[in-house]
């Protein structure tokens, strides 16, 4: 009895320890969002639902964030190994910190197009570009659209305006309320925020900086160079298992926002597949990203826009395309092979 007992107990101690050294065998990975618990954050959470990070021998948190610009600095401080950012934002890091020991890079570009718009009320006049010259714009101070609007003001001729800043919360309700003629922000944020504070869809104008002359690139995965060094398996891991995972969140938005609800109960489903749909069909499924490949660039354009960002940002250096991006972890072309055509 007592010889049995102890073989029990040496065959759990032994199932623990290898549980253990499984565990163990997976490779931490520190990832940050650059914006809330919202609709387009399935493309990370969905792949850790489904344990698909976990397949790939990756043990992936992913947290919340409150814009690009901290997206970036926090995966150069070493705090997070991967991120998500704006590409302008990465190419601005890069060229105000060029002794900055640890840049982060771009490994796979997401959206395709920049989502940023400017957004106006139709009951303001305002309709086109040429019509905002003298006008009232609001935004927060670090927001995207407003950071790349000289290149949008420029591409379009537009005369002077007059910026006033607010928290991201206020933007939208400043524009609902008169306090401001017209807004930037991503689109599929803002536009719903509008829409939720009354104002029905066909009452706003948007105007897309794509649809306006700006070929801009918008958000890409940003890993940091030491985990490239040290690890560079994990970060082709991670990059395929989230590709499994954008194929998912792709064909299928409506049944992955449940993974956005099981980390933040309180959002609205509705809204959030919503914002999720219209984040798919205008940056990630678009006629560009179709052309260039999901995931991947074109160097033309990804030069035009460093020199771009050099000017409107007024940046200490010039930006160098060369080293803000890095493709060699991306998956094969046909894993790549994901986005559908577009309905007829």
């Amino acid at each position: 009895m007592k010889k049995r007992f102890l073989l029990k107990t040496t065959a759990a101690l032994l199932a623990t320890c290898a549980f253990g050294l499984a565990q163990a065998q997976n490779t931490p990975i520190k990832f940050q969002l650059d914006w809330r618990f919202e609709g387009p954050a399935a493309l990370f959470l969905t792949p850790v639902a489904k344990g698909y990070f976990k397949d790939a021998k990756l043990d992936v948190t992913v947290d919340a964030g409150n814009g690009s610009g901290g997206a970036v600095t926090r995966v150069a401080s070493g705090s997070y190994d991967i991120g998500f950012a704006d590409l302008a934002a990465l190419m601005e890091f890069h060229a105000n910190n060029p002794e900055a020991p640890n840049k982060p890079v771009a490994i796979m570009m997401v959206y395709n197009n920049t989502p940023a718009s400017v957004m106006a009320l139709k009951k303001s006049g305002i309709k086109t570009p040429a019509d905002l010259a003298g006008k009232k714009l609001g935004a927060p101070v670090f927001d995207a659209g407003r950071r790349a609007f000289p290149i949008f003001q420029k591409a379009n001729n537009i005369g002077n305006v007059a910026w006033t800043a607010m928290d991201p919360p206020l933007r939208e309700t400043m524009l609902v309320r008169g306090d401001v003629d017209a807004i930037t922000g991503f689109t599929f944020t803002s536009l719903l925020n509008i829409e939720a504070r009354g104002v029905k869809a066909d009452e706003v104008v948007v105007m897309q900086y794509p649809d306006f002359g700006v070929k801009m690139y918008g958000n890409a995965i940003i890993a940091s160079p030491k985990i490239i060094k040290e690890n560079p398996a994990a970060v082709k891991a991670f990059l395929a298992a989230f590709t499994k995972g954008a194929k998912d969140v792709i064909n299928n938005p409506a049944a992955v926002i449940a993974d956005v609800k099981a980390r933040d109960g309180i959002i609205n489903v509705e809204l959030e597949t919503r914002r999720l749909q219209l984040a798919i069909d205008t940056v990630i499924n678009s006629a560009s990203a179709r052309e260039e490949g999901f995931g991947q660039i074109k160097g033309p354009r990804l030069s035009l826009m460093a020199s771009q960002v050099s000017d409107a940002f007024n940046t200490k250096t010039r930006v160098k395309s060369d080293e803000i991006w890095n493709g060699s972890f991306l998956p094969s072309a046909k894993e790549l092979d994901i986005l559908p055509k577009p309905k007829k």
